[in-house]
């Protein structure tokens, strides 16, 4: 979920079938879609629809909302999921491992001859290691060969990502400190790192940092797979995508079942119908404002994730500046842990539908009031701007039932993806995604772990973290079978509970 603005460049998405690079389409024969109108018009047209449709409370502040119990409490009721909050921001570090987009908002037209992804299409954490220890050694911890640096909040024992004089973060990807939750994600992977430094040199590994790189990528990935998509994708089309099958003679090998879907030849592309439209999906998940930890911040005192209404809130949740103690992660405020408070914690996110939290109509990157501070629009724009299809083609080129539209409502295929999610059948609307997000988000996930030959679906296609002699079942984990998001906070000794800020303070 990045928010920020990038000029003069623009994202390869030829439309040719043979085509092989970073950036690509799946479905390059259907036709772009765009409102009619001038380019003039159909901003007008976002702006308004944006901003009278698809917030969750118009006419209110983010701030006047965070300070009033009752608003915060009816919000909830009408747009709170069953998926933890802290999902969304792995959403975020996921989508800052595979892609990075500098596409110009301001482009008219995306160039065939200019189209670059500046992250490898892999789930290999190059968002944490960079380019490495030799290339990037201003990440690593000179003093302790193999792991990465670390920093603290000011004034306290709290840990937080290692940064320079002006409190940027020393980082393999900058988006990562973006906001307060998905740094301390990027700090929970760093740390888990240097645990598993220390536990491969106890076993007398010869070279710590690969072995502990090895072990953390293959547990992202089965988080990233098997907990994760699971959680946000319906069931049916997720044990499609890609599954262990048995072969003759007792072999075993991951197959992909949604090849028609997305397919490359020589090496995995980043599809800009996934990239630029479906897995923005989380974008609704954003809470207009969290409770952090206790005591620094406390109970029920809630802080917004981005505060750009005019009051410029200074305890808001954005990024890029020295972590505050208030703003500290408890963690089982945001993950199921054994200490989460049932009904109460974790916090969920919100329902996957067409409204987002009134926060991202007041992001922080340009001047309050301005297009471009409103995500809603952006992402429209954007998808005029990369060309994409409609959603109700992309659904008719699945042959699926097309989610109906009202008249007023864009058929951009991230709205569509919105939209179908809030109309799934039954008592789900909102709490996955529908049958083309689905399918779209599981056969790039699919795709890129089974084209990536380092990925333990290749490597090690057996492999589970039970098995990993760097991993310990029942301490990183809550039992033998439960590997989640949470495996990877536990693993890094990051404050789960108040006890552990407190005792971190």
């Amino acid at each position: 979920m990045s928010h920020q603005t990038h000029f003069g460049k623009s994202v390869l998405a030829p439309r040719s079938k043979f085509y092989q690079g970073p950036f690509g389409r799946i479905y390059p024969n259907l036709n772009p879609w765009a409102p009619p109108g001038t380019t003039e018009e159909q901003d007008a047209k976002f702006l308004e629809f944006a901003t009278k449709n698809m917030v969750e409370l118009p006419e209110a502040t983010p701030t006047e909302i965070a300070q009033d119990q009752s608003k915060i409490d009816d919000l909830e009721s009408k747009f709170g999921s069953q998926i933890p909050a802290g999902y969304t921001y792995f959403g975020q570090f996921v989508d800052h491992d595979v892609t990075l987009d500098t596409t110009s908002l301001t482009a008219r037209e995306i160039d065939p001859d200019k189209i670059i992804n500046f992250r490898t299409p892999r789930l290999d954490l190059d968002c944490v290691y960079g380019k490495g220890p030799s290339d990037q050694p201003y990440i690593y911890d000179q003093d302790n060969k193999g792991k990465l640096l670390v920093g603290t909040v000011p004034g306290t024992n709290l840990r937080d990502l290692p940064r320079n004089q002006q409190g940027r973060a020393l980082i393999g990807d900058m988006r990562n400190d973006e906001n307060s939750i998905v740094s301390q994600l990027q700090l929970a992977f760093i740390l888990a790192h240097n645990e598993l430094v220390d536990r491969a040199a106890e076993r007398g590994a010869s070279d710590t940092f690969s072995a502990a790189r090895k072990s953390l990528t293959y547990l992202y990935q089965w988080v990233v797979w098997n907990d994760f998509l699971k959680r946000i994708a319906i069931e049916e089309v997720y044990n499609c995508a890609l599954h262990l099958k048995e072969l003759c003679g007792g072999r075993k090998v991951w197959v992909l079942g949604l090849e028609d879907v997305y397919k490359w030849k020589d090496q995995p592309f980043m599809p800009v119908e996934f990239a630029g439209a479906a897995y923005r999906f989380g974008h609704s998940m954003v809470r207009n404002s969290y409770q952090t930890n206790d005591p620094h911040r406390g109970f029920k005192k809630f802080a917004t994730i981005f505060d750009n209404d005019g009051s410029q809130d200074p305890d808001d949740l954005r990024g890029f500046r020295p972590m505050k103690k208030e703003n500290v992660i408890q963690w089982d405020w945001f993950l199921q842990m054994t200490s989460s408070a049932p009904g109460l914690f974790p916090q969920m996110a919100r329902k996957i539908d067409t409204k987002l939290a009134n926060a991202l109509v007041h992001l922080h990157e340009a001047d309050a009031g301005e297009a471009e501070n409103i995500l809603a629009f952006r992402n429209l724009k954007r998808g005029v701007n990369l060309r994409l299809p409609s959603g109700i083609d992309v659904a008719k080129k699945m042959c699926l039932q097309p989610v109906a539209l009202a008249k007023d409502e864009p058929e951009s295929l991230w709205y569509y993806v919105l939209k179908e999610a809030e109309k799934l059948p039954g008592n789900n609307g909102g709490e996955m995604l529908g049958r083309v997000g689905s399918t779209i988000v599981c056969s790039v996930f699919a795709g890129l772990l089974k084209g990536d030959p380092t990925s333990f679906f290749n490597t090690d296609p057996c492999w589970t973290p039970n098995d990993d002699p760097l991993l310990k079942p029942g301490e990183d984990n809550t039992d033998d079978d439960d590997w989640t998001l949470a495996s990877i906070i536990r693993l890094s000794g990051l404050p789960i509970n108040s006890a552990d800020v407190s005792a971190q303070t």
